[in-house]
């Protein structure tokens, strides 16, 4: 099991070492505000995550999203998507599905919001017509997993990444759509 206080001590260490200066930690009110304005709870994970490393601006390649504040944050992510419907209502992004990072070319790491250990989604829409659920995928079970990856340097978005590092498919993906 992973050790929450040793993890984010390491992943603020890299933080501060590879983005230079970060911005501050969201304060408790910000968290709270998120949360309010998404309309469900972070995992504790991820609120610790943002409470003791920073309001975005670290982690792989392009960074974490802030939660809230100028710009393109989680929170104006997460709207926006939800708001995006396909001709017949479908929906491509699920309810509780939190955006953190822009992998660029309409990808997307999102947190879902339902698992307790913050299950790390893909959402990788190119090529995909019409069937959503196809575009997403498991990256970690956990973002404590996820957050470990990036900290050995071993995640598929690696240049020299090991290539079993491969995600599979979010099993609960169409369910989580029709909601």
């Amino acid at each position: 099991m992973t050790d929450i206080d040793d993890l984010l001590r390491q992943v603020l260490a890299k933080a501060g070492a590879t983005a230079g200066r970060l911005p501050p930690p969201a304060t408790a009110e910000e968290v709270a505000q998120a949360e309010s304005l998404v309309g469900f709870g972070f995992p504790p994970v991820l609120v610790r995550l943002y409470r003791e490393v920073a309001n975005g601006g670290f982690g792989p390649d392009y960074q974490l999203f802030p939660l809230l504040g100028a710009g393109r944050t989680a929170v104006t992510v997460y709207r926006e998507e939800r708001s995006v419907t396909e001709p017949g209502g479908e929906a491509h992004w699920p309810v509780e599905v939190l955006p953190i990072l822009d992998w660029g070319c309409g990808m997307y790491a999102a947190v879902d919001c339902r698992s307790p250990d913050g299950t790390v989604l893909v959402f990788e829409p190119n090529g995909v017509e019409g069937d959503w659920h196809r575009a997403w995928y498991v990256d970690s079970e956990s973002l404590a997993g996820w957050l470990e990856i990036w900290l050995a340097g071993t995640g598929w978005y690696e240049e020299d990444a090991d290539e079993d590092s491969e995600m599979w498919p979010w099993r609960t993906a169409r369910q989580r759509l029709s909601e």
